[in-house]
């Protein structure tokens, strides 16, 4: 059964609006529900399970973890608002502690005891940002910073977000506020760089920017 986490910035840039008329976060909220219409299309996606965890601090962020049914998910998706701070950093290590939880608690991880071959759920982090400066209380960041230490249990346990049943990928959202009168043709998926483009292609996930709709 794998996982999916959508993290979805919530930072006040977010608020800023396309040239469609809607906010950057409108639009993360409708490609996520587009993600899941699609995806429920296939039969291989009976036993899919979602997280949704946004850039507030925690426990807060998390808006619907491993025990929420889709209807929770959903509703909470739908109330999401930007209002926040760039947290990047500290948000991916809560949605990596989030996952390392569940596979504490279903017993996938079992710490000096072995593990299991057969016993197996991928997760794959999905991240969808304006990719804007990095901000905390005090300062701006140009680098992301994964922080190693965590309020939620068990995150002493599995520091480093690398795994081979794990995967970030990130939408970096790149809509201008004017339409142009001569819009890009583009072959394959673009990508810019954000300050998620490493870390994503060093958990072997992947990194792209949408400009137009």
């Amino acid at each position: 059964m794998p996982i999916l986490l959508f993290l979805i910035d919530t930072s006040a840039s977010m608020n800023q609006r396309t040239y469609l008329g809607t906010t950057y976060l409108d639009i993360a909220k409708g490609a996520v529900e587009t993600f899941m219409k699609l995806r429920a299309r296939d039969p291989a996606s009976r036993g899919d399970r979602y997280m949704l965890i946004t850039f507030e601090e925690p426990p807060y962020c998390i808006k619907a973890g491993w025990k929420e049914n889709h209807a929770t998910f959903m509703n909470e998706l739908k109330n999401l608002q930007a209002v926040g701070l760039t947290t990047l950093g500290h948000s991916l290590r809560t949605a990596f502690d989030l996952l390392n939880l569940n596979r504490l608690v279903s017993g996938i991880d079992n710490y000096g005891q072995g593990r299991n071959p057969f016993f197996l759920e991928p997760a794959v982090v999905v991240t969808i940002t304006d990719g804007q400066k990095l901000t905390s209380n005090s300062n701006a960041q140009n680098e992301l910073h994964l922080p190693l230490t965590s309020p939620l249990p068990g995150s002493e346990l599995t520091r480093e977000p690398f795994r081979w049943d794990q995967r970030l990928f990130a939408l970096v959202l790149r809509l201008p506020g004017a339409a142009s009168v001569e819009q890009e043709h583009l072959v394959g998926v673009p990508s810019d760089e954000s300050p998620i483009t490493a870390m994503c292609e060093v958990t072997g996930g992947e990194q792209c920017y949408h400009k137009w709709i």
